[in-house]
């Protein structure tokens, strides 16, 4: 809207006309009233008028009926006194004249009545016609609309004989109305009558010139500005009548252009800002040129492509982009407006649309001869050096429309919309305009960012679907960008972002955006690969290196910017192929001059490229060849790296860099750029900083990253490592003696990145031994004399940790699943498979120096390796070091034969005895571990092969392996041995012969049979001396014991299985059973051990021995005995709280990115996990002796003798007494494990279900990953233990956990996880165990006692109840077959006796449910059998349920409440829910009743059940409808859907609707349940309408009364009629668009006959208010179409109730205080809607043209009804309030309003900011809710004047310019607002 002063002279004129002085409304029948009273002829006229009126009412049912009715009516009007012009009844005969205009009438009855029309002009004269407009016209304004060919001449007759003769001031108030008329008539412009039609609108426009000085705000001189104002008003409101004025325009419309097109861009820039336009141009934008956009931005809007293809021609011919008007005198706001709209039609991809728009934004064709180019202000002058129309068109919209089309995309953008589609809109539009460059090149560089930003922001709280709905259009767009644009865009984001003087927030969002947009659109386009990412890294990295330059106080830098920026550059070097920076035809040229370039000069280079030349390779050549861009990046990385290196305070991890310059190593190949930076020196410095500490250690990345680098120097070129061999041993040695301080058993956060690593440097070190070197001088350097026993200890120990890793990093190798098992360490690159091969090189000389420490028995380090071995799983590896170097002896070599004979000639054919002593080096070992041997030992020897050899193909036994070789050396060098006694080769006699006993005395000896080793030994003994006889003689007798004692096939099963548990009571295949139950009672322990124990498990100084606290405690533990059970409890708590302190900090080191010293490692969680399971073991099984004593009457705590002969009465009562001891071990027992369960629980949850306590530290994930897995299986284990042995009790300590979390919470979910996965809780095992809980709290007394649960845990039936029902629905559909069985045997036991169970029976039912839901996706036994089985035990819980619980607290609103008052924000109390309402399960169950169910007869029943049990009797309590909540609607609704034909409760939602109660609901609750009930229910049953109408009685005067009998009998009738009309309204609300169609006809009959209701009628006039409601209902639910009949009497009634404001009106006490605020709201409702045919009689009500801001200084004309009411009011209460009081009903003053009318709807559109797009809602009903809210009171209740002076006046005086602003504003109408009004108002009062 225009900003011009001069618009806004008379904005503090009155409201309403702008008179100075009132003048009240004349009445319209004064004229014919004081003729009636006069003239006897008259008289006479008037009652033969009133005769032919009355036929109306018994003769409009058919056509020829209402001729009958118009010809009677035309010869009672032509007897009229020839010297009377006045038509008597006028009101009457304008209405039913109307009413015989109905679009469903034949031709032939309009056009009698057009010749009524005709004949009534005629007679009145012009002066009374343009009194009467106001009545005739309404009724007339909607023919064209529908008019056949044969009534359009009758019309323009009537019009051009009639109306356009009357005058300007007649015609003003009704001319959008009459515009509206004529324009159906111009819809076809091949109709004989077009140009008639035309010519009348030319008529009309001169028949309401206005002279000058009428209207002050009009500049022009044509007078004509108020038509064509009026003009684009209609077309802006009607879009049905579009195509006419569409027509009009393209013929009348004045042109808005330059005189004179310019010839060159030159004159661009000096156009006179105050050109002159023609008179009739002016005169269609005064005094408000805003309506000229508007109007061409709803037809560049509509939906029909011709309309817009007709507004794109208009905008070409008439309103050029270069014109005056849209430059100048327009606001940046209207122009952007028209830009947006134009652009928008490329989203129906129409070339001929699109056609258009490109002519109307690139201008005319330049004239010839003229050179395009002159002076060219636009970027791209540089390429249009020769005359280009191209560049001519570029520069012509880049100087009149780019930036407003820019502003329009970027609002566009920004519109915080949540629908995909919107979002998607800008991206579409984008792509469209981009296939002209002259368009697309200037906007997209502008908008690029936006849009990428905008749909990274809608990423983050939208969901996976929308996104990716908007994802493909942005996608789209993307791919149509040119690649230089984006790349230097996203360049500029990312140096930018580390500028310092860009904020932090700032420098954020770009890194955040510029990551997205690499991740999540495609940027693998070979010019993209090649040219654009490596120079976006070299700027990057360049930009990096001079902000640590620059910056002083490294601190001071952000990390997380910097982090940001090292993750893009890695991403994009990655992803850059070789040969993008490695040319190999020019490596080997002389790159030294190109090196000389500053890095300020690269930036600067780069950034030229991408500005100037738009990164266009077309235009200029790259920047750098790709040799030389590869040396900077090299140069550019190393420094970065060297910097990350240096300066440990700046805070930046080296780890990013590295990799970096590792990746940027391998794609250049050629180093030679790192000669200057010398990397040699920076890992020496760093190397030397760690041996040295002069400062803290460096933390772990440095040194990964550093040896990142240095596998990268030497591998990248493998004939041409870039470090000699010297130097790498100089680095490797520190090195890997650095990383092995992070081996640390107390810290195992970096264990597997340090494995990784030296396995890297032992593949890039020149020999094999270099690494193992290393290692095996550091062991040795512990083991020396200068260092202590506890560093020996702890050398063996991160040797172990090593050994661990290594291996599993090869397995992994060697099975190709490294990406499954274990996460990616963010840390070094991959490992190589071929160091499978040479791991024995890195391991071998260091696992040989720790396994000489068994030697030193005694020692610590003998004692770890010891126990190290033990249970170590790669000991078959060990074996195999130990094997491969035996095999590979030549003193062994040839004496593979066990043959008395030949072992001797083999030693006389080869006396080597060069390695004898290597043989007796490397058996010592055997002997050694041998020496204490673990179960898992023996299996190793007997279960693994030994290594083969091409001497030995055949696959044998380690243990065979070794037997055969101990044989072997036993016949080495024979001869020379007897010589030398003395000789070492004794020993080695000894040690084999030592070696065979240990193995024949093995558990897995049996195995051995077969060799028959007493035959060679017996023959050695022959030559062997004393001191060995003696050693041959016990291994010669194991091996016979064993050839003569076989054992039972028994035995050998159990040796082969050994993992198989033999009783079902034990928990650990790890403890130690002996036999001394048998045998007599131990002796008690000392009291001190407990103690001892508890110290030893809690000293944080045992940490590294647990394993030997561990096995001590097993050996102690048989001495317990029965006391076990008094001293378990406080072992246990000691256990659970030192597992629990180790647990949480072993989470608390992988969250932290800093490292802590003397943290407990993982093993110490493993064996403190160990030793508890073997107390709980021990403790079941003596509980177990117990009870199995017990059971058969003996004591185990007396001695068997005296009592054992006691008479069998006092036997019986000594039983009873020691059954407390019993029951009191097994409640210590049970309560450990539940302390147990829990914390095994918390364990395996760990790292596998939902969120970590923190953000986990990245550096560390693949040691994270090997951890958190470990002590998953670990706890895995016991927790399946536990199940084994007590599966009741551990199933309800998880139970109570699920109760106790919240609903869907990780926790719940993560414990449904885990029975899922144990083997001992099978659903097969896990449904029956709950069902024995459940009857253990409902109904002990029927279940068998070995099957009764403790009830320790704090378990309800509900709680269980509830997790039964979870736990099922967390099953898959196949466990049916397991579970069917007992599910239904334990639902039949409950229905036989329901009622201890009837807390639970409605989850029960929801549990059959579930079952019946899961069975039906299955097919396993016999379906039809058991779906029936199922239905009848869901139909016999459903009557129990019934039966067993009153369904009375439906009928109290107080229980109901605290119902649903209950918490459910744990399991627990949604199981207590769950419970106590039932209609919250059937809610759940009713959906899938069918499913069920399966029979539609008991699906039936069912439902008629429901209905007779919940909601009959809920909708029939007292306490009806506080007692209904939204639970039972959703019920109802449900139970409709399933059963639409049931009877029940259909009569049920009948009776509550027609009780009048019912209005009494919550309002809530009646919008969102009540509506969409009575919605299905009128859909299923058609008479609900017609059977509610039928109740309405017209209004009848007879048979009333006075006295109080009349009074209370019209107040029933009037109650009765009002609760009626409420309900029509209710239903006709709920139900969809147009549903109530076909029985408009009948509702407009019922409510003409009560709008004919008077105070003492019954129903009287006091039910106006409710015809208005159900109005207002049938207006917003119906098509505006199908509303055609109803104007008439809307028109009619709306006039009557408003007049009867005016303190002279007839009819007030027609209209009480709700039936005025009810008129008033159908009027507020209709304005807003503005239907099509409304707009025809709008103006009969509100000034719906320019006059309603812009007022005429003199007016004679009549003004609008509200005007008028409102000036009239407003003189007649003077006293009562001020203009500004009036004004404040919009919620804004009213000069504001009238100064600015588009103040509150153009603000959204003409800034940037994101409001949502502004809606076109009520202006009453925030008066109303204000004075309410500010009175406490309702408005109706007011005196009739204060509701007239604080509510009417105020609404009514704003209403015009509330209107127009909101028309001038634009935005979709408020529905919902709308709809939710008239439902309260249905609703009716408190």
């Amino acid at each position: 809207m225009s900003h011009d002063l001069s618009a806004n002279l008379q904005i503090f004129s009155p409201t309403g006309s702008g008179r100075s002085s009132p003048s009240p409304r004349v009445t319209r029948n004064n004229a014919e009233d004081a003729l009636q009273k006069k003239d006897k002829s008259f008289r006479r006229y008037a009652a033969g008028v009133e005769r032919a009126l009355a036929v109306w009412d018994t003769t409009q049912q058919e056509w020829a009926d209402y001729i009958s009715f118009l010809g009677r009516l035309l010869k009672a009007l032509q007897s009229h006194p020839p010297e009377t012009p006045v038509i008597p009844h006028s009101e009457a005969v304008a209405l039913r004249l109307a009413q015989c205009l109905n679009p469903t009438l034949p031709s032939g009855v309009h056009q009698k009545a057009l010749e009524v029309y005709t004949y009534i002009f005629s007679t009145i004269g012009k002066e009374a016609l343009a009194r009467d407009l106001n009545l005739y016209f309404p009724g007339l304004a909607s023919v064209l609309s529908f008019a056949s060919l044969s009534v359009r001449p009758l019309f323009l007759s009537l019009f051009e004989g009639h109306v356009l003769k009357l005058d300007a001031t007649a015609l003003r108030p009704a001319l959008k109305a009459v515009v509206l008329s004529l324009l159906p008539g111009l819809e076809d412009e091949t109709s004989e009558d077009f140009e008639r039609m035309v010519s009348a609108l030319d008529k009309l426009r001169d028949a309401v010139r206005s002279s000058v000085d009428e209207i002050t705000d009009v500049k022009s001189d044509g007078g004509s500005s108020h038509f064509w104002q009026c003009f684009f008003l209609a077309a802006i409101t009607n879009a049905s009548r579009r195509q006419g004025a569409l027509a009009y325009l393209v013929r009348r419309l004045p042109k808005f252009g330059s005189p004179q097109r310019r010839g060159s861009v030159a004159s661009m820039a000096t156009t006179a800002t105050s050109e002159t336009l023609p008179a009739e141009a002016e005169a269609a934008i005064s005094p408000e040129p805003g309506l000229l956009i508007r109007c061409f931005e709803s037809g560049l809007s509509d939906p029909q492509l011709l309309i817009q293809r007709g507004f794109l021609d208009l905008l070409v011919s008439h309103l050029p982009l270069d014109s005056p008007v849209l430059q100048h005198r327009l606001s940046k706001d209207d122009l952007e407006r028209l830009v947006a709209a134009a652009a928008s039609v490329v989203s129906r991809r129409d070339m001929s649309l699109n056609r258009r728009l490109w002519a109307w934004f690139l201008g005319p064709e330049p004239p010839a001869g003229t050179d395009g180019n002159e002076s060219l202000s636009s970027p791209t002058d540089a390429h249009n050096a020769a005359a280009d129309p191209s560049a001519y068109h570029a520069a012509y919209f880049q100087h009149y429309g780019l930036h407003a089309l820019t502003q329009s995309v970027l609002k566009t953008i920004n519109r915080p919309s949540k629908i995909p589609s919107e979002r998607a809109k800008p991206f579409r539009l984008c792509l469209s305009l981009m296939d002209r460059w002259e368009v697309g090149g200037l906007i997209v560089p502008e908008v690029f960012l936006p849009a990428l930003q905008s749909i990274q922001s809608y990423s983050e709280t939208a969901t996976k679907e929308q996104v990716d709905e908007v994802m493909r259009s942005a996608n789209t767009f993307f791919d149509g960008v040119d690649s230089g644009l984006i790349w230097g865009k996203l360049t500029q984001l990312v140096t930018t972002s580390l500028d310092s003087t860009v904020s932090r927030q700032v420098a954020l969002r770009q890194m955040k955006l510029a990551k997205f947009v690499l991740a999540r659109f495609n940027l693998k386009e070979e010019e993209m690969l090649l040219h654009h990412m490596p120079l976006m890294v070299l700027a990057t990295l360049a930009t990096l290196n001079q902000v640590f330059e620059k910056t002083v106080n490294k601190s001071s830098l952000d990390a997380e910017v910097f982090d940001l920026a090292f993750e893009i550059v890695d991403s994009l070097v990655q992803i850059v192929p070789g040969r993008a920076i490695a040319d190999e035809q020019a490596r080997n040229e002389d790159l030294n001059p190109g090196t000389t370039i500053t890095r300020g000069a690269i930036v600067q280079k780069i950034h030229s490229f991408y500005e100037e030349a738009q990164g266009s390779l077309d235009v200029t050549d790259a920047p750098f060849a790709a040799n030389v861009l590869g040396e900077y990046m090299l140069r550019e990385s190393a420094l970065i790296f060297a910097a990350s290196m240096g300066d440990k305070a700046s805070g930046i991890s080296p780890e990013m860099p590295s990799r970096i310059l590792s990746n940027t190593i391998f794609k250049v190949g050629h180093l030679t750029a790192l000669d200057d930076i010398d990397p040699f020196a920076i890992f020496h410095q760093v190397l030397s900083t760690a041996s040295g500490r002069p400062t803290p250690q460096p933390p772990f990345t440095h040194y990964s990253a550093l040896t990142t680098v240095l596998c990268a120097l030497q591998t990248a070129s493998l004939h041409e490592p870039y470090l000699s061999a010297s130097q790498v041993s100089e680095i490797i040695h520190p090195l890997v003696a650095s990383l092995w301080q992070y081996l640390s058993p107390l810290m195992p956060k970096y264990h597997v990145e340090v494995v990784r690593c030296i396995l890297q440097l032992h593949t890039i070190s020149p020999s094999n031994r270099i690494v193992e070197a290393a290692i095996a001088s550091i062991v040795a350097r512990k083991r020396s004399p200068a260092h202590t026993v506890s560093d020996e200890a702890d050398a063996g120990r991160r040797f172990a940790i090593l050994w661990t890793h290594t291996m599993y990093e090869l397995s992994l190798q060697s099975e190709n699943r490294g990406s499954v098992s274990r996460r990616s360490s963010g840390m070094g690159a991959p490992t190589s498979h071929s160091q499978a091969g040479s791991a024995h090189s890195v391991l071998e000389r260091p696992l040989l120096l720790l396994l000489d420490s068994l030697a030193d028995e005694g020692t610590e380090m003998a004692t770890f390796t010891r126990s190290w071995l033990q249970d170590l799983p790669s000991l078959s590896k060990v074996f195999e070091v130990l094997v491969i170097h035996l095999q590979s002896l030549q003193c062994l070599s040839s004496h593979n034969s066990l043959t008395p004979g030949k072992l001797l000639v083999s030693s006389k054919a080869q006396p080597q005895a060069d390695d004898t002593k290597d043989c007796l080096y490397y058996l010592k070992h055997v002997n050694n571990i041998l020496r204490q041997p673990s179960r898992y030992t023996w299996v190793t020897l007997a279960e693994e092969a030994a290594p083969q050899t091409l001497e030995s193909p055949s696959k044998v036994s380690l243990q065979e392996w070794l037997v055969k070789t101990c044989m072997s050396t036993l016949s080495v060098s024979l001869g020379e041995a007897e010589l030398t006694p003395a000789s070492h080769l004794h020993e080695l006699y000894r040690v084999s012969v030592d070696i065979i006993s240990q193995i024949y005395q093995s558990p897995s000896a049996p195995a051995l049979r077969s060799l028959e080793l007493e035959v060679p030994l017996m023959a050695r003994l022959r030559t062997a001396c004393p001191s060995l006889q003696s050693m041959l003689l016990a291994a010669t007798l194991s091996t016979l014991k064993l050839r003569v004692i076989q054992p039972p096939e028994e035995q050998n099963a159990e040796q082969k299985v050994p993992n198989q548990p033999t009783h079902r009571s034990r928990l650990s295949i790890t403890t130690i059973r002996n036999s001394e139950d048998a045998g007599p009672a131990p002796v008690s322990p000392p009291p001190q051990l407990v103690d001892t124990l508890k110290y030893g498990f809690s000293s944080s100084s045992s940490r590294l021995v647990l394993d030997d606290w561990v096995h001590f405690l097993v050996e102690v533990l048989p001495l317990f005995a029965d006391t076990i059970f008094q001293n378990l409890l406080p072992l246990v708590e000691c256990f659970c709280k030192q597992i629990t302190m180790t647990f949480e900090q072993l989470k608390a080191i992988f969250v932290s990115t800093t490292v802590a010293a003397d943290i407990s490692p993982e093993t110490t969680l493993i064996s403190l996990i160990n030793g508890l399971e073997q107390i709980l073991a021990r403790a079941h099984d003596r509980l177990m002796l117990q009870e199995t004593k017990s059971a058969v009457n003996k004591s185990p705590e007396q001695p068997q003798g005296f009592f054992g002969n006691m008479v069998s009465g006092v036997f019986s009562s000594d039983t009873n007494q020691t059954r407390t001891p019993t029951a009191n071990s097994r409640l210590t027992v049970l309560l450990c494990f539940q302390d147990t369960v829990r914390i095994c629980f918390a364990v395996w949850s760990w790292g596998g279900y939902g969120s970590n306590d923190g953000r986990q530290d990245a550096t560390s994930a693949s040691s994270f990953g090997y951890t958190s897995l470990r002590m998953r299986n670990r706890a895995r284990r016991i927790l399946e233990h536990l199940f084994a042995a007590e599966a009741l009790e551990c199933l309800e300590t998880l139970a109570v956990l699920w109760a106790k979390s919240s609903k869907d919470d990780t926790q719940a979910i993560s414990i449904l996880g885990l029975l899922n996965v144990l083997n001992g809780s099978k659903p097969k095992h896990t449904i029956p165990a709950i069902f024995n809980a459940v009857y253990s709290r409902t109904n002990p007394n029927a279940l068998d006692p070995n099957r009764m649960s403790t009830l320790t845990s704090d378990l309800a039936d509900t709680d269980l109840v509830a997790f039964l029902v979870d736990y099922t629905k967390s099953l898959e559909d196949d466990a049916m077959d397991e579970i069917w069985l007992d599910c239904t045997l334990f639902l039949r036991d409950v229905l036989t006796n329901p009622l201890p169970h009837r807390q639970i029976l409605p989850s029960l039912l929801e549990f059959t449910a579930v079952i019946g839901q899961k069975v039906d996706n299955t097919n396993f036994g016999e379906q039809r059998k058991m779906r029936k089985e199922l239905a009848d035990i869901f139909q016999r819980i459903l009557t129990a349920i019934f039966t067993t619980r009153s369904m009375g607290f439906l009928q109290d609103p107080s229980q109901v409440m605290a119902a649903e008052k209950i918490s459910a924000s744990t399991n627990s109390g949604l199981g207590h829910k769950r419970a106590n309402d039932v209609v919250f399960i059937l809610n759940s169950i009713v959906p899938h009743l069918p499913i069920i169910l399966v029979e539609n007869e008991r699906v039936a029943n069912v439902v008629t059940s429901i209905s007779t049990s919940v909601i009959g009797p809920t909708f029939r309590a007292k306490a009806f409808p506080d007692n209904v909540t939204k639970g039972i609607l959703d019920l109802l609704q449900s139970v409709a859907k399933v059963a639409q034909a049931n009877k029940f409760w259909k009569k049920d939602l009948y009776d509550a609707f027609n009780d009048p109660k019912f209005f009494s609901s919550p309002l809530p609750l009646l919008r969102e349940s009540w509506l969409p009930i009575l919605a299905q229910w009128t859909h299923s049953d058609k008479d609900r309408l017609l059977e509610l109408l039928s109740r309405l009685s017209a209004p009848t005067t007879a048979g009333i009364m006075f006295g109080v009998g009349a009074a209370s009998a019209r107040q029933e009738a009037d109650r009765k009629t009002q609760l009626t009309l409420r309900r029509i309204a209710l239903l006709i609300l709920g139900s969809p668009e147009d549903a109530f169609t076909p029985s408009i006809p009948s509702i407009m009959e019922k409510m003409v006959e009560l709008l004919t209701a008077t105070p003492a009628s019954s129903p009287s006039s006091i039910t106006r208010a409710e015809v208005f409601i159900l109005l207002r209902a049938l207006i917003l639910k119906t098509s505006s179409i199908h509303l055609a009949s109803l104007w008439p009497t809307i028109n009619s009634e709306l006039t009557s109730s408003l007049s009867s404001l005016l303190p002279d009106a007839d009819n007030k006490d027609h209209y009480n205080n709700a039936g005025i605020v009810q008129a008033c709201k159908l009027l507020d409702e209709l304005v807003v809607l503005a239907p099509d045919d409304f707009q025809l009689i709008e103006w009969l009500y509100i000034s719906d043209t320019i006059d309603a801001v812009y007022k005429p200084t003199h007016t004679t004309y009549l003004t609008s009804l509200t005007d008028e009411i409102s000036e009239v009011l407003q003189h007649a209460h003077a006293h009562a309030s001020s203009l500004t009081d009036v004004t404040t009903s919009r919620s804004r003053p009213r000069q504001t309003s009238l100064s600015y009318p588009h103040a509150n709807t153009s603000t959204p559109s003409g800034s940037t900011s994101t409001v949502d797009e502004p809606k076109r809602s009520l202006f009453l009903d925030p008066l109303i809710a204000a004075l309410e809210k500010e009175e406490g009171a309702e408005v109706t209740i007011m005196a009739r004047r204060e509701l007239v002076d604080r509510v009417v006046r105020p609404f009514l005086g704003s209403l015009a310019m509330g209107v127009f602003e909101a028309t001038y504003g634009g935005g979709e109408v408020d529905w919902e607002g709308m709809w939710g009004s008239v439902v309260a108002d249905a609703r009716g009062m408190e």
